[in-house]
């Protein structure tokens, strides 16, 4: 019986943990310390401060089944998901690792047990790979993959590999080595029979495959080029999950496979259509979908809502094309992704159980993420509409990019409605505007970062911030980075006491003293789990003591405002519910911001309930208890955990009073809750789908807030000699109506005496009446009203009203509704195309009556004549 792709993954996870592997969760998906990432795409992303050598591992060995997402890169085109049949957007990543413990010879044997023993792949089928050197690098053959391989494969099928294909590199800089891959040929027989599998490997074929990567860390990439040997030698391994569950049960494509046929079923059954493996536009739909919900409920899940920008705009257009091809090629019109959720969510329950556990909040996110690009869909086929009727002969390039950049329209979709409509597309413009765009995005993004100075040896940096802002250290090392044309420097301390931004708290700024001078330090931040110091500049003699010293104020008022954001937190679950879940934060010495899953406005009566509670809580001056536990033990206690966080075996537990708030968090934080003196709630609004946003100042902050406020009501209760100014406010706001109308009133007989006055000057044209005149009238507003008033004396006639209101051109044109009728006149065409663009302007209206405003007033009697010219 051919095992599940449950069963499969279990028994890679199981033989790895019978060779002495740890078994470690997958990293979130969405990347939080790492400026050169915005997603997990490898699964060695979270272990790379092993290799670099910034952290001491826990465990030598360890195995896990990563979440990745890759959307560029080779094979990686979005557009391309879907149309073939086995690279996706979010993948598993199986990998085992080894830190500094063993090396090729165990690595090479137990990925062929695991094969061909326990999986029981056929080995006549596997071709592996190793690197066959590089003189001008000056590296040597890989003898030793070589001769290990010998033991279990045929010379004949051990294939020896370029730079390109089996030397990887985590980057431009930084570790690297030869690696090894194992290849499977899912051909026939008779296929193989016919051309050999090694003739195919690493040629694109769809039937001979890479399965799996040993990667051999052996050396570090430097800036300028250059491999120096690393101190300890490690092993990195991937496979591609989906791939090999579609070669055990012997499909031809991922998708045939358990990993996808339940979310297939279920979009059959909801769309009403027969998923038929092809590459017919409805099948290349049905792939598209069952991939990207995975990738959408994933990311929103670990904490990545949809935006407009970075990480959140990956994800809004890995949406939007879902919901495109549904519409499209499903004629599907009505939200569908969100449908899927309870198959995803309950399919990885025992893998990736986050998922599960928010499954209504990710899915009302993914609804009306839908809801919003269905409207905007409509607007496109609005759009493309415009745009079939201005071309001639073809669509042009900018065009094109407009309708996929900003309606969800990818070039096949114009294309195909071109070609419907006898149309072709610049499709060589187009893509230099995607170009432009790409190289726009990366020239944003980019940052050029130089080798790292070694000062000090230093074995370990360390954090002491918890307890001191003053400390004596050493510089451990600092490099010169570049980015968005700012030049700074990033130094590494061996002790610091400088908090890095983490957990929505900012990083602490302050100032290093080394003998004499002072360096500024303007920013702290983590990359991966490296503390990273900025300044401007540095001294000529980096090694001599330093004294790190923090802004303490800045720091103080920050924990205020880091204590009270878990009051808050623990408030919005007493007054609104327990689905109330962090989604966000940002601490900082100014303000806190707090974002919570909730699908409503909070009403008045509700946030003054969280304000009186979070006081309440900071008047019984309550001991904050900050304790490391095991994180078994602290789940036990009942200690909330951020989705989307990575934590480690020990985490920090925050406790303000047991039965009320306790959370895991790495934050600063005060000892008492009194500390913090008040907290105001300064606004409450919605951020995205399903997440609110309040921001609420504390302390000094608090208390100015709250004396500006009666500031502003004394101030106004004397302006209007009121002892209750909202009651005057209520009558100014009456009286101010009342007067309004009367004005109103008193304009509408002005326009309608100005009316009749105009009509003596009525001319006849061409069997009809015209009037064309210059009025003087306020506001473009006015003129629309004087054309209302003017219309109903109208009898067989048109007229035209000019006026120059408020330094622009605004002209009203009003046709007799028989005139209309009799002649097919309609004045939003005369405006359109003859009026607007002539003022420089733009207009529209209905047939009997129309306008426009332009900047142009010297052509407002050239309007004029050529309404009368089209009589």
């Amino acid at each position: 019986m051919t095992m599940t792709a449950a069963e499969i993954r279990q028994q890679f996870l199981d033989f790895f943990e019978s060779k002495g592997h740890t078994i470690v969760p997958s990293a979130p998906i969405v990347v939080k310390n790492d400026p050169t990432l915005l997603f997990t795409n490898a699964g060695m992303n979270q272990f790379k401060d092993y290799f670099l050598g910034n952290q001491v591992p826990a465990h030598k060995r360890v195995a896990d089944t990563q979440k990745c997402l890759r959307v560029s890169g080779k094979h990686n085109d979005l557009e391309e998901v879907g149309v073939d049949t086995y690279h996706h957007t979010m993948f598993e990543m199986l990998g085992n690792w080894s830190f500094g413990d063993y090396f090729k010879k165990e690595a090479i044997a137990w990925s062929w047990e695991l094969l061909t023993d326990v999986l029981k792949l056929d080995k006549e089928k596997l071709y592996v790979s190793v690197f066959e050197g590089d003189e001008s690098e000056g590296l040597p053959f890989d003898q030793e993959a070589y001769d290990e391989w010998l033991k279990y494969v045929p010379e004949a099928r051990i294939l020896r590999g370029n730079k390109k294909d089996n030397f990887w590199e985590m980057g431009d800089t930084g570790p690297c080595g030869p690696c090894s891959e194992i290849h499977v040929d899912c051909r026939s027989d008779a296929e193989r029979a016919a051309i050999p599998g090694a003739s195919l490997v690493n040629a694109d074929h769809p039937q001979v495959i890479e399965v799996w990567n040993n990667v051999f860390m052996q050396y570090n990439r430097m800036k300028d080029g250059s491999l120096q040997p690393l101190p300890a030698k490690h092993v990195d391994t991937g496979m591609g999950f989906e791939r090999l569950v579609r070669v055990i049960q012997g499909k031809q494509s991922n998708y045939d496979t358990d990993i996808f046929t339940g979310t297939i079923a279920a979009i059959e059954k909801i769309a009403n259509k027969k998923y038929d493996a092809s590459d017919s536009k409805e099948a290349v739909a049905f792939r598209v979908l069952s991939d990207h919900i995975r990738t959408i409920a994933f990311a929103i899940a670990d904490g990545q809502l949809p935006s407009n920008t970075g990480a959140g705009y990956v994800i809004r257009r890995i949406l939007r094309r879902a919901v495109r091809y549904y519409y499209s090629y499903l004629d599907y019109k009505q939200p569908l992704l969100h449908q899927l959720l309870p198959v995803i969510a309950t399919q990885f329950d025992g893998v990736f159980p986050e998922l599960k556990q928010q499954e209504d909040f990710v899915a009302r996110v993914i609804k009306e993420e839908e809801d919003a690009f269905l409207r905007t869909l409509e607007k496109g086929l609005r759009k493309i509409d415009d745009i079939i009727k201005q071309s001639k002969g073809a669509i042009n390039g900018a065009a094109a990019f407009e309708l996929y950049d900003t309606y969800g329209f990818p070039i096949d979709l114009t294309r195909l409605i071109g070609i419907e409509n006898n149309l072709t597309v610049d499709e060589a413009a187009f893509e230099a505007e995607m170009k432009q765009q790409k190289d726009r995005s990366r020239a944003a993004t980019a940052i050029d970062t130089e080798d790292w100075v070694l000062v000090n040896d230093v074995a370990k940096s360390s954090f002491v911030g918890y307890d001191d802002l003053l400390v004596a250290s050493r510089v451990a090392r600092y490099r010169k980075v570049k980015a968005k044309g700012k030049e700074q420097y990033q130094i590494v301390l061996e002790t610091t006491p400088f908090y890095a931004e983490s957990g929505g708290q900012v990083g602490d700024v302050g100032e290093l003293i080394i003998g004499n001078e002072t360096l500024a330090i303007t920013d702290t931040k983590k990359e991966n789990d490296l503390i990273i110091h900025f300044a401007d500049t540095v001294l000529a003699d980096m090694s001599q003591p330093v004294t790190a010293k923090v802004n303490w104020e800045k720091r103080i008022a920050t924990t205020y405002n880091h204590t009270a954001t878990h009051l808050l937190h623990a408030a919005l679950r007493t007054v609104l519910g327990t689905h109330v879940a962090q989604k966000g934060s940002l601490v900082n010495a100014d303000v806190l911001r707090f974002d919570f899953s909730h699908f409503a406005k909070m009403s008045d009566e509700e946030i003054q309930q969280v304000t009186f509670l979070v006081n309440e809580k900071i008047r019984e001056n309550i001991p904050v208890v900050i304790r490391e536990l095991p994180k078994e033990e602290a789940m036990k206690l009942g200690a909330m955990a951020l989705f989307g966080e990575k934590y480690g075996d020990t985490v920090r537990v925050v406790t303000i009073d047991p039965n009320y708030s306790i959370e895991l968090c790495g934050g600063t934080h005060v000892g008492h809750t009194g500390m913090i003196g008040m907290c105001s709630i300064v606004s409450e609004a919605a951020v995205a789908a399903g997440v609110r946003r309040i921001e609420a100042l504390t302390g000094a902050g608090a208390m100015r807030h709250f004396y500006e406020k009666a500031s502003e009501h004394k101030h106004i209760a004397e302006l209007l000699k009121a002892k209750n100014p909202f009651a005057a406010i209520e009558k100014l706001l009456e009286d101010k109506n009342a007067l309004e109308k009367k004005v109103e009133a008193l304009e509408n007989k002005e326009m309608a005496a100005m009316a009749k006055t105009l009509m003596a000057k009525m001319e006849t044209v061409n069997g009809i009446g015209f009037l064309g005149i210059m009025v003087s009238v306020d506001a473009a507003d006015a003129l629309r009203k004087l054309a209302n008033q003017l219309k109903p004396l109208l009898h067989n006639a048109l007229a035209v009203l000019v006026a120059e209101a408020d330094g622009k051109a605004a002209v009203a044109v009003a046709i007799d509704d028989a005139l209309v009728a009799s002649h097919n006149l309609d004045a939003g065409k005369i405006i359109k195309p003859h009026i607007a663009p002539l003022i420089k302007g733009g207009g529209g209206g209905q047939k009997s009556l129309a306008t426009a405003g332009g900047q142009d007033t010297a052509q407002l009697d050239k309007v004029i004549e050529i309404v009368k010219g089209l009589l």
